[in-house]
């Protein structure tokens, strides 16, 4: 009865928003309500690749450490962050020791030890889980409790930045009583797990209807509740409607306190921010929206576990591995358009994968900050690439260039979508637009054909970025091998299917480099490779943008983490 009773509230609570008139008393005193207007699928992030999803566990489950607002590390489980120093790094940097933080419990009430931090990495790193967060545990061999508050990582070889496994909302901790039954294939099938996850942080599920809401309590056993926190009592975490309803709710009518990924154009922003009833935030850190072409064949003639799918190489796409189309495409863009008009203070042009912090950005690449159609036309038609029948298409090898351009529902992107359909069409490249609602898209269903990682398109466009300043976690979404495909639930980080030896190659290098300068240099020459083959043009260097009421305080906005890492300070003035 609780859950169909919930169920009712949830369902007149969306009538009263879609008429734009929620009560009052919605946003009053120890009840913070968040609208996330990509709704949450699933509250376990080791099995979503979907930003939103890791944003609301991470009010329950927490990392060893979160980046902090400038990219710095902050201890959360952990008592401190191992350094050389310190001795928490070994000398060969092939090991890092971290001290756990004494008196943790579970909301359940049972100690939170090292045994549940080394039962995580045996959680993601079983190969029939379909973990996707594998690639934070990048060469780690052994992961040991050396007693109840010291957990002792081992990699297989030195490892420059040791700070990925167990750090961030990317790679938190699981309780391990409560995913014991849980690893492997077992993984998907424990959905009272994974949507209601046990954790150590300020908040627990108390009822998840999934793409739907989520409703939080405050974790009586949280280590700062002794001193007041959370403050919040309830959390209301709301999904569905759109950026630009979500940003209305918090700045015009005030009916939620904070609203997360707000892309709209910014005068409709200032418009509403202009009502004082709340502020726009803003936080730059290492994201960018981007459009990634598709290195495989995507016809929907292919079967099931061939279509979108490397085939050890044997599947390419009929003409976007080819670099002199997607330069010309590239050139073709007017990304000054883009940010000015579509995302004002949220966004900047960008010609990068890497963007941030300035030490790793390329320099090599800022030509792209023109738009350049008659260039792309001249370097299409140089390479034999041309209208041979008069219809306004280029064809290449006998194929016409016809291209289906998708992403999630959102009028920023929309926007994005027909003005490139538009400068696309003048190097004779046709375009099909198609938009998915963002709680399908970025889902991670294995049975769904409109996940961003199944890929079931020739180009693409979202936005993703390196999960703290170090980019090689982000660097290895491009690496052979890491291919989202059946055998692992759609899962793998390397969305556009990208292979090349000579990256590879680089990236390994950087993985064993210590030296920060060097590890630069490394940086900068793998986003120039992946530029020069063409499997990603970037777009924009996005900010994290969101809307908080003025009545909320103690935030600290967070583009390298989650924008909630320090939801427990959290409070609303009187």
């Amino acid at each position: 009865m609780k859950r169909l009773s919930f169920r009712l509230v949830s369902l007149v609570l969306a009538l009263v928003m879609a008429l734009g008139a929620f009560g009052t008393t919605f946003a009053q005193g120890n009840t913070l309500n968040i609208l996330y207007w990509q709704a949450v699928s699933i509250l376990n992030p080791y099995l979503s690749g979907g930003t939103k999803d890791l944003e609301a566990a991470s009010l329950i489950l927490e990392p060893l450490a979160w980046f902090g607002p400038e990219g710095e590390l902050v201890p959360a489980l952990a008592a401190d962050i191992p350094t050389l120093e310190n001795g928490g790094i070994s000398e060969d940097s092939t090991q890092i020791t971290w001290t756990l933080k004494e008196g943790i419990v579970w909301s359940d009430g049972t100690p939170f030890t090292a045994s549940d931090v080394v039962f995580t990495w045996e959680y993601c790193t079983n190969p029939e889980t379909g973990c996707s967060g594998l690639s934070f545990y990048d060469g780690v061999t052994e992961v040991v409790a050396v007693d109840d508050l010291t957990v002792q990582v081992t990699f297989e070889a030195p490892q420059p930045y040791p700070y990925l496994p167990f750090v961030s909302y990317s790679a938190p901790i699981l309780q391990e009583a409560q995913f014991a039954e849980c690893t492997g294939a077992a993984a998907a099938t424990c959905t009272d797990q994974n949507f209601g996850p046990i954790g150590t942080g300020p908040f627990m599920v108390e009822t998840f209807l999934p793409n739907d809401v989520v409703e939080f309590v405050a974790n009586p056993n949280f280590r700062g509740a002794a001193e007041g926190k959370p403050y919040f009592q309830r959390v209301v975490f709301k999904g569905g409607g759109d950026a630009e309803s979500a940003a209305r709710a918090v700045l015009e009518t005030g009916e939620m306190d904070y609203a997360w990924n707000l892309q709209i154009s910014p005068e409709i922003l200032n418009s509403m921010e202009a009502a004082g009833m709340g502020q726009v935030i803003v936080g730059f850190a290492g994201s960018l929206e981007r459009i990634l072409l598709n290195q495989t064949n995507a016809s929907s003639d292919l079967p099931e576990g061939v279509r979108s799918t490397n085939v050890d190489g044997s599947n390419p796409h009929p003409f976007l591995t080819n670099p002199v189309i997607s330069h010309a495409m590239s050139m073709a863009i007017d990304r000054t358009i883009i940010s000015e008009q579509l995302y004002g203070p949220g966004g900047q042009a960008l010609c990068n994968v890497v963007s941030g912090p300035p030490r790793n950005v390329s320099p090599n690449n800022d030509d792209c900050l023109t738009q350049d159609i008659e260039g792309a036309n001249a370097m299409l038609d140089e390479a034999g690439i041309v209208d041979s029948d008069g219809d306004g298409i280029r064809e290449y090898e006998g194929t016409p260039l016809s291209v289906l351009y998708q992403t999630s529902t959102n009028a920023v992107r929309q926007s994005t979508q027909a003005l490139i359909k538009q400068w696309w069409s003048e190097i004779g490249i046709e375009t099909e637009l198609r938009n998915i609602d963002s709680s399908v898209f970025f889902g991670g269903d294995p049975s769904s054909p409109d996940t961003y990682q199944k890929f079931y398109a020739d180009v693409e466009m979202f936005t993703s970025g390196t999960n703290g300043p170090d980019a090689q976690s982000f660097l290895v979404r491009w690496i052979c091998g890491e291919f989202p495909g059946p055998e692992n639930g759609w899962l793998g980080r390397n969305v556009p299917r990208h292979c090349d030896p000579e990256y590879d190659a680089l990236y390994e290098e950087l993985t064993a480099e210590s030296d920060p300068e060097r590890r630069s240099e490394l940086t900068i020459q793998l986003n120039d490779i992946l530029i020069e083959n063409g499997a990603i043009i970037p777009l924009i260097y996005r900010a994290d943008v969101s809307a908080v009421s003025n009545t909320i305080e103690g935030i600290q906005m967070n583009g390298w983490d989650t924008e909630l890492w320090n939801i427990e300070d959290w409070t609303r003035a009187e």
